[in-house]
């Protein structure tokens, strides 16, 4: 079986999303929060540019599709839309307060936790059946965090509160089909650049002033939050929420794979192992995909 483009989509952020370290590590020393604020901001108005002037055309076959639906339907549609900007929000102020005020450890360890979170909350929320393949890469992932879990149990409560958000995000734009994916996360950053503006004048450092923040905020903003952000959209067109969860890891074994490699951080051998078995979770989750593609080769062989 050929890997479906909805496949292709959600490898494709989440490979993008693995080499997020490489635009970010240049401006650490610059406010995590500052860093939010201005990547939620220019992200707003660069794809509110684009639908207005671009794809204008979209936008308003979008508004007549929404206007023609009863009032219940659009409130649903609305409620799906905002409640995902609200939901991303809340994932990254989270996340941003726990990298900061607990630890690196949690934060990163929250986004190895969450497809096994959304897998197990699309199974009782939407009803996504899965294969007993699944369920033993449920089980694998579970071995390879408990593993990354010793001697920093408490942690486990912070990383399970900034998983959950992403998780509900995955689990709710499951039902988001009614308007483009583009327009959809739009109004998502929208919400979310209208919670955050409030809070900018208090909590902001001065205006960056020098050209290397601006350079890696392009990048930022372009390449590691509008264009994974709408793969993610359009992968859940076509796949369901569990399967994009656990896609999610190739995320942080990436950045596993940069930190050893490019960063040349040390390594536990509890840390290669967990690794290891969290990428076999991949694998055997996707098993049915890959014995397909083989099945169809060896028919043709014959």
């Amino acid at each position: 079986m050929q890997i479906n483009k909805y496949y292709l989509a959600a490898i494709t952020a989440f490979v993008i999303w693995g080499f997020f370290s490489l635009a970010l590590k240049p401006i650490h020393h610059y406010p995590s929060l500052d860093i939010l604020f201005y990547r939620v901001f220019l992200s707003v108005l660069l794809i509110s540019a684009i639908n207005l002037v671009i794809r204008r055309h979209v936008l308003l076959k979008d508004w007549k599709t929404v206007m023609s639906k009863s009032k219940s339907e659009r409130n649903k549609i609305i409620k799906v839309n905002v409640g995902g900007g609200l939901l991303l929000t809340a994932n990254w102020f989270i996340f941003i307060y726990v990298m900061n005020h607990i630890s690196v450890k949690a934060a990163s360890f929250a986004y190895l936790v969450c497809p096994i979170l959304t897998t197990v909350l699309a199974f009782f929320m939407l009803k996504e059946r899965l294969s007993k393949y699944q369920w033993i890469a449920v089980g694998i992932s579970v071995l390879g965090c408990v593993l990354l879990s010793f001697n920093s149990f408490a942690d486990i409560f912070y990383s399970l509160i900034v998983a959950l958000t992403y998780a509900l995000y995955l689990i709710s734009q499951r039902t988001n089909t009614e308007i483009d994916k583009f327009v959809a996360l739009n109004i998502q950053l929208l919400t979310a650049g209208i919670l955050l503006l409030p809070f900018y004048p208090k909590f902001s450092g001065p205006v960056p002033t020098e050209s290397l923040f601006y350079i890696c905020l392009v990048f930022i903003v372009i390449l590691f939050t509008i264009i994974p952000l709408f793969l993610n959209l359009f992968a859940l067109k076509g796949i369901n929420s569990s399967t994009v969860g656990v896609m999610l890891y190739i995320n942080p074994i990436l950045n596993f794979l940069i930190a050893i490699f490019y960063y040349k951080e040390n390594v536990s051998e509890v840390q290669m192992i967990s690794y290891s078995l969290i990428l076999i979770s991949i694998v055997v989750f996707n098993e049915k995909l890959i014995f397909n593609r083989k099945l169809k080769k060896q028919t043709v062989s014959e």
